[in-house]
């Protein structure tokens, strides 16, 4: 990509996705722009991945091809707001904000702005991130395959409509936290059997990821994974019968239920 990428802002989420681009190849360091309050952390980032250091949000706006919105939700119209008059009219404007509405952006930026709303995830950190792109009607299609490929540059990345952002917190956005209370329950469970606590812990998340992997990388239906590991009469359908009993699947389907619902009513607020 021969594209000039700035980032107004660069937290956790931000610095994931430059050093995705940048380690993948997509983006020579030479072409990204990086703008934050604090001079340091502009200058470690210059020093750690060669990008080039910004003295403004409007600097950035003014170079940039594609502009990334990677500050806080609650100061992301703010920013983008002082910023709309130093943009190039073909610029794209991605924001990572969660519960920031395409409307909201586009009161901020102005109605003839192309814009996307991405939502990654936190294991972005660790170059196995989801991402949902949901991109507005100005946005061609050379566009959204530019975005999708920056977000591919650090795991996965796919195109949903803005109805859907509700369940991609619940299933995406959210649900590391639950599935780390899950690794953890399994950990503690070793470490009951006698298992050193630092161990069960590998264990856990490796049989999780590895998981996870098959679901991906087979196209095989979990239920039918499921059943392989599942000799009659063995170890595992009866831990099974347990799960079943006390309620698993329908206690993780209650939460994301909520979860859904929480992220809708923020969404208004």
């Amino acid at each position: 990509m021969d594209k000039k990428i700035g980032f107004v802002g660069c937290g956790n989420m931000g610095k994931a996705i430059l050093g995705g681009l940048i380690s993948s190849g997509q983006v020579q360091p030479g072409n990204i722009w990086v703008y934050t309050p604090s001079p340091d952390k502009v200058e470690a980032l210059r020093q750690e991945y060669g990008i080039n250091p910004a003295q403004s949000a409007q600097e950035v706006a003014q170079i940039a091809d594609i502009v990334f919105g990677a500050v806080k939700p609650n100061v992301m119209l703010k920013v983008l707001g002082e910023i709309t008059s130093s943009l190039n009219k073909e610029t794209v404007i991605i924001s990572i904000a969660a519960g920031v509405t395409l409307d909201s952006l586009a009161t901020a930026l102005g109605h003839d702005r192309k814009i996307i709303r991405a939502m990654p995830n936190t294991p972005a950190l660790v170059n196995a991130g989801m991402t949902s792109i949901t991109p507005n009607a100005l946005v061609s299609p050379e566009d959204i395959a530019d975005a999708v490929n920056i977000f591919r540059s650090f795991g996965r990345a796919e195109v949903v409509s803005e109805a859907m952002i509700h369940p991609v917190v619940g299933v995406s956005g959210s649900s590391p936290a639950y599935v780390f209370m899950f690794i953890e329950a399994m950990a503690d469970a070793a470490v009951l059997g006698g298992m050193p606590r630092k161990q069960a812990y590998q264990f856990a998340a490796q049989a999780v990821m590895g998981s996870a992997k098959m679901v991906l990388e087979t196209g095989m239906h979990p239920g039918e994974l499921k059943d392989m590991v599942c000799s009659p009469g063995g170890t595992t359908i009866e831990a099974v019968k347990v799960l079943e009993e006390k309620g698993f699947r329908a206690a993780v389907m209650e939460a994301m239920v909520k979860c859904m619902a929480k992220s809708e009513q923020l969404g208004k607020s």
